[in-house]
């Protein structure tokens, strides 16, 4: 990491943004040092801007047991306490910290028996079980950037969701291949209605609504050389004039991307309409080179599905309750299990559930103890047993977070927080966990003394 300091303020070149799954990592920040805020953030787009800009070091308590401050080792303690007691407690969340720290989650997750989820399952979960049916051509966005001059967004909005990825990786760089930019590119855009990155693409596809599938398979058959239902038109809303266009271009250009988004996922089909998109693009490497993305939300959810699959084979909602992971969507996601009332124990981690689950899920949470790990206040934080605030990944602590092409990023923070990180609270209570659950099971002791200790918090 390059820095300078100078009269307090301190210049972090090749910082990176960790709040979308760009993760773009050539960010130089300008840090006051003093206010301890970052003043500028050179290269990021609009929401990289106000990630860095709107962060400050937030005036409150670094445990809270029942809404009371503790020390942190007691808040540790009762952590340990309520996950080991407790005979169907999960872990979620996941998406917004270090691969460092998901790894400890997913420990903690094994040693108590529990059931780790990631905010997967309420996004791209549907495109997980699809790589797993049809797996999946890919490539490195690095590779798009140099290579592609096709490409095809479908069921996203990245002008609004992901600002850079046109001006980084997709749509307007001079790769190696494409050094002419976006004149050396055709960009396609599928959706259901007009959005804000309608204005970049050369092409625009109105499909009908719930109609993804129909409109994807139909493609599969030109592709192919199959016959089309004549009235395929009215089913999906798109002209055969259209599909055998698209069809010829996808067939003739030299490297074509397929980016999809949760218009996919999030509709009538859900994993058949990722299996679909992933399968046309494997039906399309006999005439040409064609690969297949999701785009990614959060900061470190691609991160989270690498380290679950990792630790335990599966991307997200594994069940340990037999001693081995097991996956099954719909039993053991987090929605699922709160909806209908299993879990007993919460751990909560970079996660805000209680704002955005569905009401039964919500009113169980208010039920059961929940222990929550983040870097501020939140709906969750609120009604949580146990509450940690911890520092903010990429901006007060390194780690390591991954890309939404599965490309590691290292993070280079910019400046210190009072606050410990989510990989030292989480690691404090595996250890701990560990220790009562030798003791429950007559392997070991958990006498007195043993709490594990964590770095206090810094008083500036």
């Amino acid at each position: 990491m390059s820095e300078t300091a100078k009269e307090n303020i301190k210049i972090v070149k090749h910082a990176t943004c960790t709040f979308c799954g760009c993760v773009c990592d050539d960010m130089e920040l300008t840090v006051d040092m003093d206010a301890h805020k970052i003043t500028k953030a050179k290269n990021a787009c609009v929401l990289g801007r106000a990630w860095f800009a709107e962060h400050v070091i937030e005036d409150r308590p670094a445990a809270m047991v029942d809404g009371k401050e503790v020390s942190i080792e007691e808040a540790v303690e009762e952590a340990a306490q309520t996950l080991v007691k407790a005979r169907f407690p999960i872990t979620y969340g996941l998406s917004d910290t270090t691969c460092e720290a998901q790894r400890q989650a997913v420990a903690i997750t094994d040693i108590i028996h529990g059931t780790v989820d990631t905010t997967t399952s309420v996004c791209h979960g549907p495109s997980g079980l699809a790589f797993q049916g049809v797996g999946e051509s890919t490539m490195t966005l690095g590779e798009v950037k140099n290579r592609a001059d096709f490409i095809i967004y479908w069921g996203g909005n990245p002008a609004e969701a992901h600002p850079r990825h046109f001006t980084r990786y997709s749509v307007t760089p001079k790769g190696m291949f494409t050094p002419n930019g976006k004149k050396d590119r055709t960009v396609v855009l599928v959706d259901v209605r007009k959005t804000s990155t309608a204005p970049v693409a050369d092409i625009v596809i109105r499909v009908k609504p719930g109609k993804d599938f129909e409109l994807l398979w139909a493609l599969r058959a030109l592709v192919k050389g199959k016959k089309v239902a004549d009235n395929i038109e009215a089913i999906t809303g798109v002209s055969m004039d259209t599909l055998t266009d698209l069809v010829e271009r996808m067939k003739n250009c030299r490297y074509g991307v397929f980016f999809f988004g949760m218009g996919l996922t999030m509709t009538r089909g859900r994993h058949f309409n990722s299996g679909a998109l992933l399968a046309l693009a494997t039906d399309l490497n006999e005439f040409t080179h064609f690969v297949a993305k999701p785009v990614r939300g959060h900061g470190n959810v691609t991160g989270a599905d690498n380290v679950v699959s990792w630790q335990t084979g599966y991307p997200f909602g594994v069940n340990f309750n037999l001693g081995y992971p097991r996956f099954n969507p719909g039993e053991f996601t987090t929605v699922d299990t709160l909806s209908r009332g299993d879990a007993d124990a919460a751990l909560i981690i970079a996660s805000d559930p209680a704002s955005n689950f569905p009401k039964a899920a919500i009113e169980h949470l208010h039920k059961i103890p929940v222990i929550t790990l983040d870097t501020k206040e939140t709906h969750t934080s609120k009604l949580a047993h146990v509450a940690f605030t911890t520092a903010t990944y990429g901006i007060n602590t390194g780690g390591t977070v991954y890309r939404m092409d599965d490309v590691p990023i290292t993070l280079r923070p910019a400046f210190d927080s009072p606050f410990p990180t989510d990989e030292e609270i989480l690691t404090a209570i595996r250890k701990r966990a560990h220790e009562l659950m030798l003791a429950k099971s007559g392997l070991g002791a958990a006498g007195g003394g043993g709490t594990q200790k964590v770095a206090a918090p810094r008083k500036e």
